[in-house]
């Protein structure tokens, strides 16, 4: 049996995308398989070999994935372990990811290598990526803000587009929930002497469903279309030329008779990349434009971002620059958002020296100048050392930056409505990170066994938090105390014969002075029995715990279970069936407390910390062809 099976299976297990988390396992083992090469590293090397933990979830994963959460890939990223997938809006269905205990916006996320998820276009629908659309999906955890630039203190995700292979493929799926969740998807691909192409089309369209009964949506209605084509030129057998474009288009209304909210938003993006030999220089524009409705206020705006860079690979170096651009427009709503334009010019260099046979060092530099807060430097230095073959002990640090973000996380918790300008003066958030994991894979005669324990650390100065003022308005503020958080990381797995047992628990504290980061669990523990017939059956069953989330103010939500099954059929060899039950005992926040006060037609919504959409069948059809 592959052992990616497993970590296909932890996929479709899904309990709710936005309140579980399910472990994916290390991926050591892939590789004696079938070689796993990462590009988030930027030295396109095997896993094996990298001197920083990643994680990577491949093609059979995102495939699986496709049959389970067509629509976007919040189910699949809330299988790993330290990822939090927050619901920030019952009514809109609007997420966040969280990765160590810290907020959505510590987390930079990639496509293709290319940031295309900041400011405005970072906080709605930033999860809809079809996983039928992606080759894989890599995650760093902990500060890697020397390679991408100073976002990435908590962590990295980078979502990576499928390409064409040497045979054409044609996948259709389609897929409907007992949530009123409708999806059909289309992947093609082929590669022709000297050129390729590759083609997504997708549509969601999903009903409001008011499953509490309290007068106001737990799922939105939503309209979703998707289309990505992306051509490619071989040049010669060692220079590619590709271009894509990238078009997300949504419609989401929630709320109840007297009062709604809508997010109509538009999403364009055209990427180019020219790569020669270890010459790589890529760009891209991103157009994003929203129109927010919140009862009678509106917020309406227009983002435009850029992206360009030159790096260069020597004998096991990296150098390169890069230049990034926001620029927000107001369009005459009710905020009180200001326009802006930001600037960064960054100059980034990397290197790894193999020391001894167990003992490599992976050193890097970056310096960025921002148009508003000058330079930074970001120094990182990462190791990985294996006494032994089966054991592999990593240990990275890092720094990081965050500049004073209108658009965040945190403010649309609380609501564009309520915020005020952004106040003149703030000082960009600086960061420290350190890392460290052990990995010890062995074999009992037929028993297969990983065991994997994880420490990390993170410590932001002088963090940007909303504060509420004498004018019933959230200000960012710049705060003295720094934040800190602290965990670990463990899970066992044992595989025998057709069987597998995965076992994890995961421990974060987060705080800020003496106050919780909110909606952060401290206890997560997870649990995963797997069964399968080679080529033709699937099953599974899962549990998981989520335990100590603070609200604000140190308010303690309460811990919940989550349990869910899923079985799959393979027929034929092309077609593939299969029925997924998530939140089979119908935990919900709602059953504890009510979802708002006030009035129906003037409603305040509660924080959301669990799940509210309920118990979910889904059946799912896909034909590969």
């Amino acid at each position: 049996m592959k052992f990616s099976w497993l970590i296909i299976l932890l996929a479709p297990l899904g309990l709710m995308a936005q309140d579980t988390t399910r472990v994916i396992p290390d991926t050591t083992k892939i590789v004696q398989i079938h070689e796993v090469v990462v590009s988030s590293t930027r030295t396109n090397s095997r896993i094996e070999d990298l001197p920083m933990k990643v994680e990577v979830l491949g093609p059979e994963e995102m495939q699986e994935e496709s049959g389970i959460k067509p629509a976007n890939v919040a189910g699949i990223l809330g299988d790993l372990s330290v990822i939090h997938i927050q619901n920030t809006s019952a009514i809109s269905g609007n997420n966040a990811i969280r990765m160590q205990g810290m907020d959505g916006k510590y987390t930079q996320l990639l496509r293709d290598g290319l940031p295309l998820y900041e400011g405005l276009s970072g906080n709605f629908g930033v999860l809809a990526i079809p996983p039928l659309d992606l080759k894989q999906i890599e995650i760093i955890k902990g500060s890697v803000s020397t390679l991408y630039g100073g976002g990435a203190i908590a962590g990295m995700i980078n979502f990576i587009s499928r390409t064409p292979g040497n045979k054409p493929t044609l996948d259709v799926l389609i897929n409907r929930s007992t949530l009123k969740e409708n999806n059909a998807n289309i992947f093609y691909s082929q590669k022709f002497k000297r050129t390729g192409l590759t083609f997504f089309g997708g549509v969601t369209h999903q009903n409001a469903t008011d499953v509490n009964k309290d007068g106001f949506s737990d799922v939105p209605q939503l309209r979703q279309y998707l289309v990505h084509p992306k051509f490619f030129w071989y040049l010669d057998p060692s220079t590619t030329f590709t271009a894509a474009y990238q078009g997300t288009f949504e419609q989401r209304t929630g709320g109840g008779a007297f009062y709604t909210e809508k997010n109509n938003s538009n999403r364009n993006s055209l990427d180019l990349q020219l790569a020669h030999k270890a010459f790589t220089i890529k760009s891209n524009a991103s157009l994003y434009h929203l129109l927010h409705t919140e009862g009678n206020f509106l917020l309406q705006g227009r983002q435009l971002n850029t992206y360009t860079e030159a790096s260069y690979k020597w004998h096991g170096a990296v150098f390169g620059m890069n230049n990034t651009s926001e620029a927000y427009t107001r369009n005459n709503d009710s905020s009180r958002i200001r326009n802006y334009t930001y600037n960064t010019v960054g100059f980034f260099a990397q290197h790894g020296i193999n020391i001894t046979k167990q003992l490599m060092v992976e050193g890097g530099l970056r310096a960025d100048h921002h148009n508003v807060y000058g330079w930074f430097l970001l120094p990182r230095l990462a190791m990985v050392y294996k006494p032994i073959t089966d054991l592999s002990i990593r240990l990275s640090a890092g720094t990081g930056y965050k500049t004073a973000a209108i658009f965040t996380t945190q403010t649309q918790l609380l609501g564009y409505k309520t915020l005020a300008p952004m106040p003149d003066g703030l000082k960009a958030e600086r960061s420290k990170g350190l890392n460290f994991d052990a990995n010890y894979h062995t074999t009992i005669g037929e028993l297969d066994l990983i065991l994997n324990q994880a420490f990390y650390y993170s410590y932001v100065k002088h963090p940007i938090l909303p504060v509420l003022t004498s004018d019933n308005l959230y200000e960012l503020q710049t705060q003295a105390a720094p934040m800190r958080s602290v965990g670990t990381d463990t899970y066992v797995r044992m595989s025998l014969d057709d069987v597998e047992l995965y076992l994890g628990y995961n421990h974060t504290i987060a705080k800020t002075d003496n106050t919780y980061v909110p909606f952060a669990p401290q206890d997560k523990f997870a649990a995963t029995l797997a069964y399968e017939i080679a080529d033709k059956w699937r099953m599974g069953v899962e549990s998981s715990w989520n335990g100590h989330q603070y609200l604000y103010n140190n308010v303690k939500a309460p811990n919940y279970w989550f349990w869910a099954a899923m079985v799959s059929r393979q027929i034929g060899g092309h077609v593939t069936l299969v029925l997924n039950g998530e939140n089979l005992f119908d935990v919900r926040q709602g059953k504890h407390t009510p979802l708002y006060t006030g009035s129906e037609s003037d409603p305040s919504f509660v924080a959301l910390w669990g799940p509210v959409d309920g118990r979910q069948i889904n059946v799912s059809v896909k034909w590969n062809l």
